[in-house]
């Protein structure tokens, strides 16, 4: 009897590069694999992005930059 291979998993992260409308770029900003696909492709990691932004700025005590584009960091 021949062995299946497993299929890979859907757990981890995803990379994406994240574009900032003064100019401004981060890369490979981690999205949890878990939010990512269906219907809606990669538009789900704009919203976790902003999530994670907010998060950071009201750390920081500043104001969060708009985001300009979300690309796939890549590989």
């Amino acid at each position: 009897m021949a062995r299946n291979k497993s299929k890979p998993l859907e757990s981890g992260y995803a990379l994406f590069d994240v574009f900032y409308e003064d100019g401004s770029r981060s890369s490979n900003r981690r999205v949890p694999r878990s939010v990512l696909g269906g219907l809606d492709g990669d538009e789900p990691a704009r919203k976790a992005i902003e999530e994670q932004d907010n998060a950071i700025a009201e750390k920081a005590g500043r104001p969060r930059l708009p985001i300009k584009k979300v690309t796939r960091s890549p590989v």
